[in-house]
């Protein structure tokens, strides 16, 4: 359920900010909902850890590492610096490191999901290269593309969720 309601955080304010530009509510609901991050990735590596081996925890150390930095900056961008004039450019630094771990954790999770071939293929690569680009769009003014990033991830993630979820 956390990777359904992260993606319902990421991808429906995504959406509306592809209309509106970003606003106060959707940066709230994003800055929030990241912290449904965390134990969605514990899930995932979860279902696939027996397939992954050493290189797989180690990707899901990196990830979690990553994640971590990562919800605090998308806490940071959308729920402090978005009312703010400005940012310290030590913050800015900080941020952008942040956003490097986080683009590498990432990375090494979605490849280890590929090799794992526990979860299909398409959100499996869909993870490795959405949440990285999704990295890249947060260091930058929001545009038309950075929302369908948004969406794209939400689509990514409930799929891997849905594969989660047991066969009755």
């Amino acid at each position: 359920m956390c990777g359904v309601l992260l993606a319902l955080s990421i991808g429906v304010p995504g959406a509306v900010e592809a209309f509106t530009g970003e606003t106060a509510a959707t940066s709230l609901v994003i800055g929030l909902g990241t912290a449904f991050g965390a134990p969605a990735v514990v899930a995932l590596h979860g279902r696939q850890a027996h397939a992954s081996g050493r290189f797989g925890a180690f990707a899901y150390a990196v990830n979690v590492l990553g994640l971590g930095l990562f919800t605090g900056v998308a806490f940071a961008l959308n729920v402090v610096i978005f009312f703010q004039d400005r940012v310290a450019p030590v913050t800015s630094v900080v941020l952008k490191v942040a956003s490097l771990v986080f683009v590498l954790g990432t990375v090494l999770f979605g490849v280890s999901m590929v090799r794992a071939k526990v979860f299909p293929a398409v959100p499996a690569w869909g993870y490795g290269i959405g949440f990285t680009v999704l990295a890249v769009f947060a260091a930058l003014p929001d545009t038309p593309w950075s929302a369908l990033a948004h969406v794209a991830c939400a689509v990514v993630l409930i799929w891997l969720s849905a594969a989660l979820w047991p066969l009755a």
